[in-house]
Formats: C-alpha cells, structure tokens, sequence
C-alpha cells in the first residue's frame, strides 16, 4: 500500500470527511486531499500531526505502507485488532496470517468486526489448506 492510500484508509475507516481531519491536524483542507491523492509528500512534522490527529503513532500510521517495518496491534484494520486481542481466538492466528488478513480489502472496503475477519480467515484457512 503507498501512504496516500494509507491515509485515506485511516480517514475512511473513522468515517470523517477531509475538513474533520484537516481542522484537527491544523492543515488546509487542499493539502490534505493532495496527500491523499498522492500528489505531494509529508514532512515528518506532518506525519506526525495527522497521527496524533487519529490518535495512533507515526509507527501505527506507517503500518503496511511500502518499505516501512512490522506491524502492531494499534495499526491492525478495525476488527482485526480486536479478534488479535480475544483471548480464545487470537492465538489461533500466526503472525503471516495477521500480515495477510491486514491487507484484504474489495472496493476499498474492509470487514468491521471480529466477527467478519473471523469468518474470512476460516475460509481462506479452509481453502489455502
């Protein structure tokens, strides 16, 4: 994924509109549409500013983006993080399964509950196996 994807998964996934995030990260709301567009690059400043805007790290915030590192819990997809976090569940999900999980999307859509990424995972096992 590139980062202006990355961005607007993160705005779409909270379901706010560009003149939310741009008002609570004090940039312009042009700008925030170019980065989103993939028309212009952040500076570290402003990576760091939307992040605390979603109120994730620029580590979070980077996750699954070309070229930067490992994943963590807090930038799991929604729903994804809380089937990681079930007591039950959760172990039964290796780490290539959480980084495959984490990509699926159709449309530009994801699963939203524990539920629906729980039902995706055992038919891919089921399949793949």
């Amino acid at each position: 994924m590139k980062l202006h994807e990355r961005l607007r998964e993160l705005r779409s996934e909270r379901g706010l509109r560009l003149k939310d995030v741009a008002e609570v990260a004090d940039i312009s709301v042009p700008y925030l549409s170019d980065l989103e567009r993939g028309r212009t690059n952040p500076s570290l400043e402003t990576l760091q500013t939307l992040a605390g805007a979603y109120q994730i790290t620029v580590h979070d915030l980077l996750e699954g983006v070309e070229f930067y590192g490992d994943s963590t819990e807090g930038a799991l997809p929604k729903g994804l993080s809380d089937l990681m976090s079930d007591p039950v569940l959760g172990p039964q999900i290796t780490p290539d399964w959480i980084r495959t999980l984490s990509r699926i999307e159709l449309r530009g859509k994801r699963p939203r509950d524990k539920q629906d990424w729980y039902e995706i995972y055992l038919h891919l096992k089921r399949i793949l196996n």
